[in-house]
């Protein structure tokens, strides 16, 4: 089943000799079980893609589908409403809420959703216990956990309930080696139980965790089909 597809997907910023193109015709899609990685230099066009494929941006051309819905087509409360039930993001600076637990993080789409706060803090806590949260994390802030532990609430927060989709934006920059490695086994775990996956990512062994890999370079998918082998050559090629 095909979870994400980009059809011919540009997007540009400001106009006359301001005018970037941020994405150039972008073509994509992910099935369900599968997770692709995105590499390339800075400025190449990976997070512009990754916001498009979550709908936290739109296209200036193409168009963007979730499990067969135009993402246009949906008008805003729509569209808060798709991106909390079947979209997870990962970020690399985590994104919690200073003034929540751990548990009150992992919670909150569902609580948004219209979910009792019970019931969401009960499935809060199975997702981190999933992610390898110790129970007596649950109930602490954010600046009183590791960095670690702190991505590890990211992710159950973006894995908790129903999501089809995870967008991961360099979930192990701001991580030791040890606990990127288990990030990517906890992003890795979903994506085979059923889920679609896309990590961007500058380092060719986290997209070693990929099912395939597309690179782009100034804003266009320059190739999807690459050997990792060859990433850091290719990547080089590219330029920085």
């Amino acid at each position: 089943m095909t979870v994400l597809h980009l059809k011919r997907v540009s997007r540009t910023h400001g106009t006359g000799e301001n005018l970037v193109h941020a994405l150039v015709d972008a073509e994509l899609t992910i099935q369900a079980g599968e997770l692709v990685a995105i590499m390339g230099p800075s400025g190449s066009g990976k997070s512009t893609l990754l916001n498009l494929a979550g709908g936290l941006d739109a296209p200036t051309a193409g168009e963007v589908l979730v499990e067969g819905t135009v993402l246009a087509s949906l008008n805003k409360k729509q569209l808060a409403g798709m991106r909390r039930r079947s979209v997870g993001y990962v970020f690399q600076d985590y994104n919690l809420v200073p003034s929540l637990t751990a548990a009150e993080n992992a919670a909150l789409p569902l609580e948004l959703d219209g979910m009792s706060a019970g019931k969401a803090r009960k499935m809060a806590l199975a997702a981190l216990e999933e992610v390898g949260l110790d129970v007596k994390q649950a109930d602490r802030f954010p600046d009183e956990i590791s960095g670690g532990q702190a991505q590890r609430v990211a992710i159950a927060r973006a894995l908790i309930g129903e999501r089809r989709l995870v967008l991961a934006d360099e979930p192990t920059g701001a991580l030791d080696s040890h606990t990127g490695e288990e990030v990517l086994k906890l992003l890795r775990r979903r994506v085979d139980a059923g889920a679609a996956g896309l990590l961007v990512t500058h380092d060719a062994r986290h997209a070693g965790w990929a099912d395939r890999v597309v690179f782009l370079r100034d804003g266009r998918i320059v190739d999807s089909s690459a050997p990792l082998a060859g990433a850091d050559s290719l990547l080089e090629g590219a330029g920085s």
